[in-house]
């Protein structure tokens, strides 16, 4: 694909978004939930995120659909820059990014009907009175693998592979290009996440979807992703696709991650890598490199000065000083 045809075929554009969050007194600093992180999806391809409990990544999703306010920086989706979105003109982009959240359970109104949940996207956006949205329910209920029954029940009547699915359902109502996998199947049981990842799967195909797919567990992040984005503390440290972080990862935090996955093979399994210390508070993050405090081949370069994302083979883009051979250090980036 040539970079023209590139760039058209780019949905979503993340340009130095940051999100931090004021301490809760004067003395605290702000908490660099996500800090300076840029990538680019593509129409139709899933982009996984993986990393830490806290790492920044659930903010980042929430953020790329303006759940929650960037700090600073930009968010393109189709050429529109929504970071500065407000009123009526981010009440249209919803219809463009949508989100289903982790646990089906709390994300659902207990005192309302599936058929009365699902009708609340076409209330905000006036489309209620048209002739044909109960049977694009019923055609929606249907899409995600329930029975138009299932529209007259409560959700505490459901069980939470069910609930799932209304949330898959009503992320879909407003025909969206871009749905944000928020830990989609974390809270299900493990038959019931494979018929779950299944339906995301078949949506996307028959839908043209696009998915920001956000999770924990590198095995459904390889089931679901074309490329995946590794984060630590709020940056965004590599991002290639399944495969060649598979074949060679280039950054020791993503080592450690990989070295996790548990393998069935004794021949092919590889050597645990466990990190020390503790993940570092995301209010007050190292210097530098923020993995080196953790990092078993950090240098000096990784204390002193923030790696910068680069190219290190084709598609495959890694903040590493490991590979950075062309930034060094200075005698005003030193201090005590």
């Amino acid at each position: 694909m040539s970079k023209t045809n590139e760039a058209d075929n780019v949905l979503l554009k993340a340009d130095h978004i940051k999100v931090h969050f004021k301490g809760k007194s004067k003395k605290d600093g702000s908490v660099k939930a996500v800090d300076d992180v840029s990538f680019t999806i593509m129409r139709g391809e899933t982009f996984g995120v993986v990393g830490e409990s806290g790492c920044g990544k659930s903010t980042l999703g929430r953020t790329l659909v303006r759940l929650q306010d960037p700090t600073e920086g930009h968010i393109y989706i189709d050429e529109c820059d929504i970071a500065s979105l407000k009123g009526s003109e981010l009440k249209e982009m919803r219809k463009k990014a949508q989100i289903i959240f982790q646990d089906p359970s709390a994300c659902l109104n207990p005192r309302r009907t599936i058929k009365q949940i699902l009708m609340e996207p076409y209330e905000i956006h006036g489309l209620d009175k048209e002739k044909d949205v109960e049977a694009e329910i019923e055609r929606l209920v249907q899409l995600v693998g329930l029975d138009t029954y299932h529209l007259s029940r409560y959700p505490h009547e459901l069980s939470g592979g069910q609930k799932q699915r209304v949330g898959i359902a009503r992320a879909l109502a407003l025909k969206p290009e871009l749905i944000v996998c928020d830990e989609a199947v974390s809270a299900l049981d493990v038959s019931v996440q494979a018929q779950v990842l299944n339906l995301l799967e078949e949506l996307k195909k028959k839908l043209n979807l696009t998915y920001f797919f956000i999770s924990h567990n590198l095995n459904v992040v390889y089931q679901v992703s074309d490329r995946v984005g590794v984060m630590y503390l709020g940056k965004m440290v590599e991002i290639a696709t399944y495969n060649k972080l598979y074949e060679k990862r280039y950054h020791p935090y993503t080592e450690a991650l990989l070295s996790a996955i548990p393998q069935v093979d004794d021949s092919a399994s590889t050597e645990r890598i466990h990190l020390k210390g503790e993940v570092p508070s995301p209010s007050n993050p190292p210097s530098g490199c923020h993995f080196h405090t953790r990092c078993p081949k950090a240098c000096e370069k990784c204390r002193i000065l923030e790696p910068k994302l680069i190219e290190v083979d084709e598609g495959h883009f890694v903040a590493c000083h490991l590979y950075d051979t062309e930034t060094d250090i200075k005698e005003g980036d030193i201090t005590e």
